[in-house]
């Protein structure tokens, strides 16, 4: 069961939005995490949409073309949120290839050389990592994390903005997929990722060189430094008896379980109570690289509590949205409510715990409507 580390929406982008968040600024639309349908099983490299595109087709256990169940009309071409959820769904039900966690994308009907000419990529990876040739045997997936919607509020040309009223914060900008200008709202169509970097990017680019024409650059704090390498300096050099890779694999495990495709409130106030514990866990761990060049170990332990403050901002997020909507779903709440919840959530850190606020949806000529197939 894999909360993808790998994935941008956890990693190094993901260390951005943590650094905002544990400034006092909020994080916008924390809850909506897009999970690609297909993964690689147990190892969550992607194989692209394209490969639906082309023909191939999901199975469950019985050899039944189950979205045929779940969308009569448009099958295994239906959006990710969909897909992912009902193959969840076939998988917990009993119908997972040889009862484990996963189904099957079948390419083989398309023939050897129609899958090296259009799905070259796919091919090379099934046989790299997973010693199979697609155009021999079906491809086993999985659900897989990874997009955020959310992340750092901006206006549309990367200014970071505080509250509600789009106020901005003079001289700090975001861009790419850390940043939440929301052009995607609930749910990123696919591709839809390049306007973060093409076209907000070059905005933002374009407003910070305006910006700097006329900027008066702020006095730092003295000990602006002194803090960060206290910080690294403790992960460093800790003595702890905890490990890191324990740590992470039971994140990983509790928030596939129960804040990945399927939500309940059940389920989020356990993973909420059990990242509490794996905060404390995380203060008393100990790396065995103590080095300061090229230090893999003090990397990824510093990641890793970036990791466990956007852990904790999602689970907050997807408990307060009572409704379904995009890429959250609720299984106590599955219907979406436009009257109370067509609205973007803002996540502020404080020494009470998370607070959530709120900011209006802003509609132009086009209403939002409920998805129909």
């Amino acid at each position: 069961k894999i909360f993808k580390t790998t994935s941008n929406a956890y990693s190094s982008t993901g260390d951005g939005m943590s650094i905002v968040y544990n400034a006092g600024l909020p994080l916008e639309d924390m809850e909506f995490v897009q999970f690609h349908p297909t993964g690689l099983y147990k190892l969550g490299i992607l194989i692209t949409e394209a490969a639906r595109g082309e023909g191939g087709i999901l199975y469950n256990s019985k050899g039944e073309r189950f979205m045929e169940k779940y969308a009569p009309t448009i099958k295994d071409l239906a959006p990710r949120d969909m897909v992912s959820r009902s193959i969840y769904t076939e998988v917990r039900e009993g119908r997972g290839i040889d009862g484990k966690d996963y189904v099957h994308l079948d390419l083989t009907h398309l023939g050897k050389e129609e899958i090296q000419l259009k799905l070259p990529d796919i091919a090379d990876f099934c046989k790299i990592y997973l010693g199979i040739d697609p155009a021999e045997k079906p491809i086993p997936v999985q659900p897989t994390a990874h997009y955020a919607m959310g992340g750092i509020p901006t206006d549309n040309d990367g200014r970071v903005i505080i509250d509600g009223n789009n106020t901005p914060v003079q001289g700090f900008y975001a861009a790419g997929e850390c940043a939440c200008v929301s052009v995607h709202g609930a749910n990123r169509l696919g591709t839809n990722s390049l306007l973060d970097t093409v076209v907000f990017g070059r905005r933002a680019g374009k407003a910070i060189r305006e910006y700097l024409r006329s900027a008066v650059l702020e006095p730092l704090p003295e000990d602006v430094l002194d803090r960060t390498k206290e910080k690294i300096d403790k992960i460093r050099n800790g003595k702890g008896t905890e490990k890191l890779g324990d740590i992470r694999k039971s994140m990983q495990e509790a928030m596939m379980d129960k804040c990945s495709v399927f939500r309940t409130e059940k389920g989020l106030k356990e993973v909420k109570e059990h990242l509490k514990e794996l905060r404390s866990r995380y203060e008393n761990i100990s790396i065995s690289d103590k080095g300061t060049a090229y230090n893999t170990d003090l990397f990824e332990a510093i990641e890793f509590g970036c990791m466990l403050d956007l852990a904790e901002v999602i689970v907050d997020c997807a408990l307060n949205r009572q409704e379904s909507r995009g890429a959250h779903y609720r299984e106590d709440f599955p219907n979406r409510d436009d009257a109370n919840w067509l609205k973007h959530t803002l996540a502020y850190k404080t020494e009470d715990g998370i607070k959530i606020d709120y900011k209006k949806v802003s509609i132009t000529q086009f209403e939002p409507k409920e998805r129909r197939y």
